[in-house]
């Protein structure tokens, strides 16, 4: 018996636990494969009367329920950039427990959305675009910056700097410029793979008396993107220290009706058993 679950990071913002339900419901409609939805941490957090009276589980607790019930092959489809240390750390180790308790239990993780490595592959660049052309009207050439969260390791910053370049290419015409930003960074020369901020770009002479259209690498709303968040606010105050400034944020990735396909195809590619992310074989 199989499950397949669509597996963000988790927040504690409600927003974020109801995009990835919708996600996985509309993902189950045009594949017609039931598809749950569950975070890697946090969302258990989160009152359920937030979340339409239902309380969300986190991936370890479902796996372990779906093993008990005789459920023999899990497939985890990432709602993830890139390969983040959630992915190829967190998560086998979660699921190697509950392998422990159930060794029947197979486990087999998709690709997360964007591959680098792989034949190039617009459709991710095409839905930022969208997004960008979405805030274009009554402005000329505005320049573009595709600004996520920051990473602690360079393969997920890289993915970021990919989109950028293939980014650059579909707005050549329209955008001014198109460049890239971290929200944040951690500290040491290690992690200056990051840069820039998006706090010091924003203040760098390059985008004075400019309209800029931030492009949300972002998939869900929480703390970070969306209304109130960390971003929001930066560009309020970087709009008030520099007063010919014009700031237009994008809607984030994951709520565009476009992710949709490209979660498909990562599930087919999951459903044929490759290319995988990785994968943990029962041993019973």
């Amino acid at each position: 018996m199989r499950k397949i679950v669509l597996v963000d990071n988790g927040s504690l913002r409600p927003q974020a636990t109801l995009n990835l339900r919708r996600l996985a419901r509309a993902l189950g409609q045009i594949t017609g494969e039931p598809v749950d939805a569950a975070s890697l941490l946090h969302s258990y957090k989160i009152p359920p009367e937030q979340l339409d009276g239902d309380k969300a589980i986190t991936l370890g607790p479902l796996a372990e329920r779906a093993a008990a019930q005789g459920v023999t092959e899990l497939i985890i489809l990432p709602f993830f950039f890139g390969p983040s240390q959630a992915l190829t750390r967190y998560l086998p180790e979660r699921l190697a427990e509950v392998q422990a308790s159930y060794p029947q239990l197979g486990v087999k993780v998709a690709l997360p959305l964007v591959d680098s490595q792989a034949t190039p592959d617009l459709r991710l660049a095409q839905l930022l675009a969208d997004n960008v052309r979405e805030r274009m009207p009554g402005l000329t050439r505005p320049a573009v910056v595709l600004v996520d969260h920051g990473s602690p390791i360079p393969e997920v910053t890289a993915v970021r700097n990919y989109l950028a370049g293939q980014l650059s290419v579909l707005l050549a015409e329209e955008a001014g410029c198109v460049t890239f930003a971290s929200m944040e960074r951690r500290d040491g020369d290690a992690y200056r793979f990051n840069e820039p901020l998006l706090v010091d770009l924003l203040a760098s002479p390059t985008l004075a008396q400019r309209d800029v259209i931030l492009a949300m690498l972002f998939l869900s709303p929480g703390r970070h993107a969306g209304e109130g968040g960390d971003i929001a606010e930066m560009c309020e105050q970087a709009m008030t220290q520099s007063p010919g400034l014009d700031i237009t944020t994008t809607r984030l990735v994951g709520e565009h009706d476009g992710i949709v396909d490209i979660l498909k195809a990562r599930l087919q590619q999951a459903l044929a058993g490759e290319p995988l992310l990785l994968e943990l074989p029962h041993s019973a």
